[in-house]
């Protein structure tokens, strides 16, 4: 494609802050104190590639 982009870098990108989406009276912010989500990241690890890289582009 031939010439420049009409649209500007911040169009590529938004910003989401859940603080501003969840009402202060909202029930999960009563629930929040008595979720620990501590180990969700060793869970789910099996699901994301290693932080190194993808395993299908190394040698």
């Amino acid at each position: 494609m031939m010439g420049s982009r009409q649209e500007t870098q911040g169009a590529l990108f938004y910003e989401f802050s859940i603080e501003a989406h969840v009402p202060p009276d909202h029930m999960l912010r009563s629930v929040d104190p008595f979720v620990d989500l501590a180990g969700i990241r060793q869970h789910l690890a099996p699901f994301y590639s290693p932080p190194d890289g993808h395993l299908s582009v190394r040698n």
